[in-house]
């Protein structure tokens, strides 16, 4: 059971080596370092984020997917180039999270503008829940427990959001997210629950989850 949890993906971890090798030549070529292309894939979304406020959803959606391609490209960049640091590591995890905040975000002020009290609260759920599926993933990974796989993960969110913004149908696609997101975060807890022996939290550790 705890293999089949494990294993388990809706998309792959990494885009075709095929399709991205050649964009991340042309990239490296540019002299951008991965960075840059974290910090313009944030910029993009938070024009995304600024769009769905304002209930143009088609092209929150068609900017949103392009801007979150970038994610699958610094990672890439970091690793053919020889720039893979752990800072690095650290803020494009902390930028990802805030893009999916930031559209959330400005969905749920648009509801919240509009009375929608329904579609806010699962504007509210939805960002909860993906906050949660990798906060659960980074301490377990604090604890040893290298945990890559879950049912709702960043890049079948983005896709979700994305396409259900384009095709305009939101309060769908924000319930899928509420309950699936939700889901993820009881299936890692489960993930952690399985693999993480009963030992004691050292001194250190307890401050390390406590902060």
């Amino acid at each position: 059971m705890m293999g089949r949890l494990r294993s388990f993906r809706l998309v792959p971890r990494r885009a075709p080596k095929q399709i991205v090798d050649p964009i991340i030549g042309v990239i490296a070529r540019t002299g951008l370092t991965p960075n840059h292309i974290s910090i313009i894939g944030f910029s993009g979304n938070l024009g995304a984020a600024v769009l769905a406020a304002r209930g143009e959803f088609l092209w929150a959606g068609v900017v949103m997917l392009v801007f979150s391609a970038m994610d699958m490209l610094d990672g890439a960049l970091a690793r053919a180039t020889g720039r893979a640091t752990k800072f690095g590591a650290v803020f494009d995890a902390t930028l990802d999270r805030m893009s999916e905040a930031a559209l959330l975000g400005g969905l749920c002020f648009y509801f919240v503008e509009r009375g929608q009290t329904e579609e806010a609260i699962l504007s509210f759920a939805a960002l909860a829940g993906s906050l949660l599926v990798s906060y659960v993933r980074a301490h377990a990974l604090s604890q040893g427990l290298n945990m890559q796989d879950g049912l709702f993960t960043r890049a079948v969110r983005v896709i979700l959001l994305a396409v259900v913004l384009m095709i305009d149908q939101v309060r769908i696609g924000l319930w899928i997210l509420a309950v699936l997101t939700l889901a993820t975060v009881v299936q890692r807890i489960y993930i952690a629950w399985q693999g993480l022996p009963e030992d004691a939290l050292s001194d250190e550790l307890e401050k390390e989850r406590d902060s």
